[in-house]
């Protein structure tokens, strides 16, 4: 048994169909009287119907939240809640919705209310990302934790079905790297081999049919766990790859996570091999990175770079960003590698060690 520090965040967790509906109740409890709906531009129905819930306690609705966060969107959205008299933000969404929320509560003293629609797990963190100048900037801060967050199934039924798996890989790209985490403890690893479990459960019920309200309930289960753990305890090589292919090359979030997990598990799989059980269980798989990209494969999910739209040519730019910050990784982040991980990443090959 290694030594081990575990600090929980205090959190404040509503999970259940319909309950969407205590929305008003949740931002009564937080102290607040103007919430600021925020959303993307696809979910304003949705953040609608949450704004008739708030009833006299909305200060409006604002759906400029936009993937990675880039610092003009939360600039624009500081304003319009400061414009609005907002005490709080209810972000109704995935994580770009969910960060800038987060953007907003870093500079203005207000509460989030977070009802999350995807698996992303944001939710459940003090972890902020800004995009500026091409670089994603990341950081922690308790200010942006959201003080409490509504899982509604029924908010999910609508994800679409590709949107569903590859956040759901999202979601376990946080346990996974949760397993082997510099700062890890028994409790984190706890909920990390069983969010990925639940959501390798959900996720064949989802493709097999959109609608099954159970495999729904049980992805967003995982998504909670898997977020959870991803908001105690540090991450490494696999989320620094996907900052780095984010913010610098506007690849989409979920699947460059989806594309990226396997080839980074499999990197720092000779220095982890507890972990690599541990997930391997989780899966019914008795090769952990192989059996990932399998899944994703099986379940019609990318898994190529190069059809996300990155250039061959970018890959050494690509590596070179990701040496540049050293940060802490099980096995030590060595260029020829790392450059021959993102080869076989943007070409959607089997993931070697």
């Amino acid at each position: 048994m290694k030594d081990f520090l575990y600090t929980a965040h205090p959190s404040r967790v509503l999970f259940g169909s319909g309950k969407v509906a205590s929305v008003r109740d949740e931002v009564e409890a937080v102290g607040s009287n103007r919430a600021l709906v925020l959303c993307t531009p696809p979910q304003r129905a949705q953040a609608e119907m949450v704004a008739d819930l708030l009833g006299s306690r909305l200060a409006g609705i604002h759906d400029g939240a936009e993937m990675h966060v880039p610092i003009e969107s939360a600039r624009r959205a500081r304003e319009i809640a400061a414009e609005l008299g907002a005490d709080c933000a209810v972000a109704v969404g995935g994580g770009s919705t969910i960060g800038l929320g987060k953007a907003i509560a870093l500079e203005a003293p207000i509460p989030i209310v977070a009802i999350p629609t995807t698996y992303a797990g944001s939710e459940m963190t003090p972890i902020y990302g800004i995009t500026e100048g091409g670089l994603k900037r990341t950081g922690k801060d308790a200010r942006v934790l959201p003080r409490s967050v509504i899982y509604d199934p029924d908010l999910t039924m609508s994800l679409p079905l590709g949107m569903s798996l590859v956040s759901g890989m999202n979601a376990i790209a946080h346990a996974a790297e949760g397993l082997y985490a510099q700062d890890g403890n028994p409790v984190m690893s706890l909920m990390a081999e069983e969010g990925i479990r639940a959501l390798a459960q959900g996720m064949p019920g989802i493709a097999e049919a959109p609608d099954d309200r159970e495999a729904r309930s049980l992805c967003l289960y995982g998504a909670w766990l898997c977020g959870t753990v991803l908001g105690h305890v540090g991450m490494s090589l696999h989320h620094k790859l996907c900052h780095t292919l984010g913010g610098s090359f506007n690849l989409p979030h979920a699947e460059t996570h989806t594309i990226v997990l396997p080839h980074a598990l499999a990197y720092n799989s000779p220095a982890t091999p507890e972990a690599m059980d541990r997930i391997g269980r989780a899966i019914g798989a008795s090769d952990a990175p192989a059996g990932l990209h399998r899944m994703a494969s099986a379940l019609g999910m990318p898994t190529a770079l190069r059809d996300l739209g990155l250039k061959e040519a970018d890959l050494d730019r690509a590596c070179e960003i990701a040496l540049s910050n050293p940060y802490w990784n099980p096995r030590p982040i060595e260029a020829s590698p790392l450059r021959a991980l993102l080869q076989r990443a943007w070409e959607g090959a089997e993931p070697q060690p």
